[in-house]
């Protein structure tokens, strides 16, 4: 194992098998030095633990758990494309999509589920630019969906 999936079992996590897309697209690409991933849902063993908006069907707290399953689940889109997460060099962006209620606007502290997970399990390396945009619907009802960028060494 690798000292990035090390620090996840200190943590008591995991990393998941890659989330299968839903439709026509990869999990993550290589470009150069980057790997960008597609966006992607809190998906557990093939299902979504929850659904719903955020601020109705679904509370702030627990949409911040969920956005850190997404970062887990971009993580394992990330090996599957470099086949090893030490390679990280830094996560360079984050892009966090809330499915919010109308009158919804904690998206930033929903999103701050992936970037805390992420600073955790990467230390500065995984500290990066983000945006946490709230949406009307995302696919399947998922509360929340994360895409990150990360620069990779050879």
């Amino acid at each position: 194992m690798s000292a990035v999936e090390d620090k996840l079992a200190e943590l008591g996590l995991k990393l998941p098998q890659v989330v299968p897309p839903l439709a026509s697209y990869q999990p993550a690409v290589r470009s150069g030095a980057y790997v960008h991933t597609s966006g992607q849902l809190p998906m557990v063993d093939g299902a979504l633990p929850a659904t719903g908006k955020v601020g109705a069907e679904v509370g702030p707290d627990r949409a911040k758990e969920l956005a850190a399953i997404c970062a887990l689940n971009a993580l394992a889109a990330v090996k599957s494309v470099i086949g090893d997460l030490d390679k990280i060099v830094r996560v360079v962006k984050v892009v966090g999509f809330v499915a919010s209620a109308p009158d919804f606007t904690g998206q930033p502290g929903v999103i701050n589920g992936a970037s805390e997970l992420l600073g955790e399990v990467l230390g500065d390396k995984g500290v990066h630019a983000r945006s946490a945009v709230g949406v009307a619907v995302l696919p399947i009802d998922a509360p929340v969906e994360v895409e990150m960028q990360v620069e990779v060494a050879d």
